[in-house]
């Protein structure tokens, strides 16, 4: 967490120097959207050994109800947390949406295994799908609620998780002359997204980076209570330990680098999400290993 977050001091230093920011954010944002991320996540079912297969429903299914109940949490309870509807979207999509790929995948290796990254890979897939609708609809906010746009079904990350699903499925096993350069090329979507961020929050005073009490009830609710009660709900419905226990740990991350590349996108203002984005970040270097506990 500390060597990610250094990523994120760089963009910043980066923007302080004039090397980032304006149109090169909003062009590299669309980059890592649509070309960098795709390729993260096909490239995150090639090669290395296959799970236990009797895992993979569960797992799906378990995301799947997460984001369930998620979107019924990022509807209705940002209407207690603010009383202005642009903020509410934002804040809704801070509390659903964590970052699973760019902060993720690395920290469930470090606790499971490098063998759990494929099952974090399966716990991603649908958070890509609500991600580019739901979240989309959030961050939009109004204009987004009143019309569903169906080309996400289609975008670029979601073409990437259907040819995803169908690897796992027909169990095709990829050359590494093909997944080599693929990988590469994905995993420059890490460091792509926290330049970004970094670079987004030297266009705030350092004194509104550090939020306020909206911001750390909503930190507190995203890092903490929203983990753990998914944890023992789907403990409580008698899931597979070791799913419910990578669950945890993949909703219990930060806020999700695309609500501020989404921002960008969108043309809406990145201060709110940046502030969240730049706490949980922070704060999650201790509430992680302390989600830990929860394990058995």
């Amino acid at each position: 967490m500390v060597m990610l977050f250094i990523i994120v001091v760089i963009g910043y230093v980066a923007n302080r120097c004039g090397r980032m920011g304006g149109e090169f954010d909003k062009q590299l944002s669309v980059m890592v959207v649509d070309v960098l991320c795709p390729l993260l996540i096909v490239s995150s079912v090639m090669g290395g050994t296959m799970p236990n297969p009797a895992l993979i429903l569960p797992l799906v299914a378990v995301s799947c109800l997460t984001y369930l109940v998620l979107t019924v949490v990022a509807f209705l309870l940002p209407r207690f947390l603010s009383p202005h509807r642009d903020e509410q979207g934002i804040l809704g999509f801070a509390l659903m949406f964590a970052n699973v790929g760019f902060i993720g995948y690395p920290v469930v290796a470090s606790i499971f295994g490098q063998e759990a990254v494929f099952y974090a890979a399966l716990l991603n897939m649908p958070n890509t799908f609500f991600v580019f609708t739901v979240g989309a609809l959030l961050i939009k906010g109004e204009r987004g609620v009143r019309r569903f746009d169906a080309r996400v079904l289609v975008s670029p990350s979601m073409l990437a998780a259907y040819l995803s699903i169908l690897i796992v499925v027909l169990d095709v096993r990829i050359p590494p002359v093909l997944a080599q350069p693929l990988g590469m090329v994905g995993n420059m979507t890490v460091p792509a997204a926290l330049l970004i961020i970094g670079s987004s929050m030297a266009q705030l005073p350092l004194r509104r980076m550090l939020g306020n009490a909206m911001v750390y009830l909503t930190s507190f609710l995203r890092l903490v209570l929203i983990p753990v009660g998914c944890h023992f709900m789907f403990r409580e419905l008698g899931f597979d330990p070791l799913v419910v226990n990578i669950n945890t740990v993949v909703i219990g991350m930060p806020v999700a680098t695309y609500g501020t590349i989404f921002c960008l996108k969108f043309g809406r203002d990145t201060s709110l999400m940046t502030e969240l984005t730049f706490v949980t970040t922070l704060a999650s270097v201790a509430t992680i290993p302390l989600l830990t506990a929860l394990f058995r």
